[in-house]
């Protein structure tokens, strides 16, 4: 029990010690730059699939229940609508840079870690939280709120693509039934959450490539150890900053 708890411990002291750096190349682009365009491009394939397949997913199976009540089908717009930018979008940006991002940072930092990499900056003066931490911490919290966009984007306009197909509509129709009942008192929380996110995903995946055992086992151990622990950790925030936003 005592080690579970102390591993915690680590990474929370871990996480807080990485906020000052990040927050301090914020102001510098070219310490991020080419992280954030690594992330963000690397994910740019998932988001499409993802995007796509739920907007016309949703629609598809959604129509079918709605059009058994009279005037339901009306609804759909705004019922998609709020799966999508209230709920898939968020957690779908934060899982695919979970499972994608995280893993290569895990494994990333396991190899310097085993090739010796860490200690010759160390040996040097030169602090690898600040060097290899915050910029891809930084590039993680930067990037799921950017492909959350794409992905509600794209899920939109699939769903009105599937309904130009099967039924009967207009781009304005459409477009008003989308913002008929959603506020920026919803929209903004869920956008908000994809921050913390990305703040987990890039503190687990770095503490994870950090502490990996030295050899070839523990490079591979560090990228199933991250995506293991960053998908958990964005599913666990999801649901506890929804029902904070819903106490508040």
């Amino acid at each position: 029990m005592i080690g579970p708890l102390a591993e915690v411990g680590h990474w929370a002291a871990f996480a807080c010690r990485s906020l000052l750096p990040t927050a301090a190349i914020s102001v510098r682009p070219a310490f991020w730059l080419r992280p954030v365009a690594a992330v963000v491009l690397g994910a740019l394939p998932l988001v499409a699939v993802l995007g796509l397949a739920l907007g016309a997913v949703i629609w598809m199976q959604t129509r079918g229940v709605l059009e058994r009540t009279a005037g339901a089908t009306d609804l759909l717009p705004t019922v998609l609508a709020a799966a999508v930018l209230l709920e898939l979008a968020p957690v779908g940006a934060g899982l695919i840079v979970a499972t994608r991002t995280g893993a290569s940072i895990g494994a990333e930092l396991a190899a310097m870690r085993a090739s010796e990499q860490l200690d010759a900056l160390e040996i040097l003066g030169v602090s690898p939280r600040r060097w290899l931490v915050a910029p891809r911490v930084f590039a993680c919290v930067v990037s799921v709120p950017v492909l959350h966009v794409l992905t509600a984007a794209l899920a939109l306009g699939s769903g009105f693509a599937a309904e130009l197909l099967t039924g009967e509509t207009t781009w304005r129709k459409y477009e008003t039934a989308v913002l008929a009942e959603l506020r920026l008192g919803d929209v903004l929380p869920a956008a908000a959450k994809t921050l913390v996110f990305g703040w987990l995903v890039g503190v687990s995946s770095c503490y994870v490539g950090l502490t990996a055992r030295i050899g070839a086992e523990g490079v591979g151990r560090a990228a199933t150890t991250s995506v293991v622990i960053c998908t958990l950790l964005v599913l666990a925030a999801d649901v506890f900053l929804v029902a904070v936003t819903r106490l508040l």
